[in-house]
């Protein structure tokens, strides 16, 4: 579990991107038990309070369960990581456009440089995987 954290964002919201991401990805999956808040902090090396409070955000969000003393456990249903997805998917977007903006590139001539940018990536990550 890595997490660069940075200046800008809350800690805790960064820990909850963080789930979302691995959730995304399906590197974590409905009903997979994740470490305690303890553990968490310990692990990240963040104040337990600040993983308590991702804990109750990512609850909030339904990425999460948590009931009694048991494990809390991956909870994102398919509904859910369709929306995490889209999240996610938005934000990069939008930074994207921000930083590209003053550039003033027609839109056209931006959607082939991404896409195949896109598909350049795609490929290099599966020669890796092979």
């Amino acid at each position: 579990m890595k997490i660069t954290f940075n200046n800008r964002d809350p800690v805790y919201m960064q820990v909850v991107r963080y789930f979302k991401e691995e959730i995304a990805t399906g590197r974590l999956k409905a009903g997979q038990e994740i470490p305690s808040r303890r553990e968490l902090a310990g692990i990240l090396k963040i104040n337990p309070n600040t993983a308590q409070k991702a804990y109750k955000e990512m609850e909030e969000q339904g990425l999460i369960r948590t009931e009694g003393n048991s494990p809390s456990r991956i909870a994102a249903e398919e509904q859910v990581l369709s929306v995490i997805r889209e999240e996610l998917i938005k934000e990069a977007v939008h930074t994207f456009i921000a930083s590209v903006r003053s550039i003033d590139v027609p839109v056209s001539e931006l959607l082939e440089i991404v896409k195949e940018a896109y598909l350049n990536r795609r490929a290099e990550d599966q020669e890796v995987d092979e």
